[in-house]
């Protein structure tokens, strides 16, 4: 994979998260929801009601996380990262590349078996110091990409870090 953008690789690439991380990510809140149903449908137990209200609420609530889910979008261009999120407000977080300095990839129980990572970018941007992207394919190689990119625009800007170890 080249590293610096080129004709073969595409100038703005778009990542979304799978729709998988929302079963990760709400897995609770599935099985109290699904509780909450089976135990308002029951005949004879003490408030139904109450099932069926714990039922109807994380209803919505789960609806409103998996729309939030389905309409982040993450878009890696030639000198941002921009990251896309919201149902109701929707909220644009801007990242310079050459302000990238550090990657992580991270992977719970359940993204294991699932085949998704969480990559994890640091910068020193002020409004976004620490930006996740969750949901990946594990496949993806996303890290090499930004990073070829972030190294690109440090060079074209001209900048240079300085450690003192």
């Amino acid at each position: 994979m080249r590293t610096t953008p080129s004709i073969s690789q595409p100038e703005s690439l778009v990542l979304r998260p799978h729709k998988m991380q929302f079963f990760i990510d709400e897995l609770p809140s599935l099985a109290v929801c699904c509780a909450g149903g089976i135990y308002g449908g029951m005949e004879g137990v003490p408030y139904p009601v109450a099932g069926v209200a714990v039922f109807f609420f994380l209803s919505l609530v789960l609806l409103y996380r998996f729309i939030y889910l389905c309409r982040t979008h993450y878009h890696i261009g030639i000198e941002q990262l921009v990251c896309e999120q919201g149902v109701f407000v929707r909220k644009v977080d801007y990242m310079e590349l050459y302000r990238i300095v550090d990657f992580q990839e991270h992977q719970s129980l359940m993204q294991q078996l699932c085949g998704l990572k969480t990559v994890r970018i640091f910068s020193t941007d002020r409004n976004t110091p620490r930006l996740d992207l969750t949901g990946m394919r594990r496949k993806d190689d996303i890290v090499p990409l930004i990073r070829g990119r972030v190294e690109y625009n440090k060079r074209k800007k001209g900048i240079y870090e300085i450690t003192n170890h």
